[in-house]
């Protein structure tokens, strides 16, 4: 299987070339991170449209946290475009984090469009390094389709412990790899190596559930959901919550 495996990815290589040309030369990632926002935001409306009810009872459990000052401080991991904060309730003061510069013009069109939200900042910077956040600093922390493209899912999920208070909630909704020993994992692993280009790092093969468990949270709850958009190669989402 892994020589099959590593003759179809020959063939992709092959027939995407230049692809992997202009990387080898370091000419796409500087052009993947200027298309990749309005790949984003194309294809975050299409997936908000198809599970807008799992996204609002994911995230209407925030309310809850909003205490005596009906306020919830707020961090959104690999914000992208924004197309989380319409499901945000109101009271949630928003700090954005994302790798990617370009990704803030789109953000801020997405911010004005959700006047019930209040804008703290913008902070370029990895989820394994969030130094600019002070410990205990936040109430919620959300992650959606970012696991997959971090260089370390496991420091992002320790970065996540140590910026939440205790009893902080992180929210999530990650894409992971089919079933071991499918079809569809083969042609994850096939896939893979090109995939990572065109979706800015992404990986399919990654088994996302086990690092949420190696974590110390004091609390996990997690379901599965079939993937939004069944033409792209990623596999099924994981959804739900962990309590610090």
């Amino acid at each position: 299987m892994d020589a099959l495996v590593r003759l179809l990815q020959l063939l992709v290589l092959l027939l995407t070339l230049p692809l992997h040309l202009l990387a080898l030369l370091g000419c796409w990632q500087p052009l993947c991170k200027s298309y990749f926002p309005y790949l984003m935001a194309a294809l975050t409306a299409k997936s908000n449209r198809k599970m807008e009810s799992k996204k609002r009872e994911l995230f209407g459990q925030i309310k809850k946290l909003t205490g005596g000052s009906g306020e919830v401080t707020l961090l959104e991991l690999g914000c992208g475009t924004g197309a989380n904060f319409q499901f945000y309730p109101a009271g949630c003061r928003v700090t954005c984090l994302d790798p990617n510069p370009n990704m803030e013009k789109l953000l801020t069109k997405s911010m004005a469009e959700n006047r019930h939200l209040q804008y703290e900042q913008f902070v370029v910077a990895s989820g394994e390094d969030m130094k600019q956040l002070a410990d205990s600093s936040m109430d919620v922390v959300v992650s959606t389709l970012v696991l997959c493209s971090v260089q370390s899912p496991r420091r992002v999920l320790q970065e996540v412990q140590r910026v939440l208070r205790p009893g902080g909630v992180f929210f999530f909704w990650e894409h992971v790899a089919e079933p071991r020993g499918s079809w569809a994992f083969l042609w994850q692993r096939v896939l893979e190596p090109t995939w990572k280009h065109i979706g800015d790092g992404c990986c399919l093969t990654r088994e996302t559930w086990k690092d949420l468990e190696s974590v110390q949270f004091s609390e996990l709850q997690m379901e599965q959901q079939p993937p939004p958009l069944k033409w792209l190669p990623v596999g099924p989402h994981i959804m739900g919550k962990a309590i610090k």
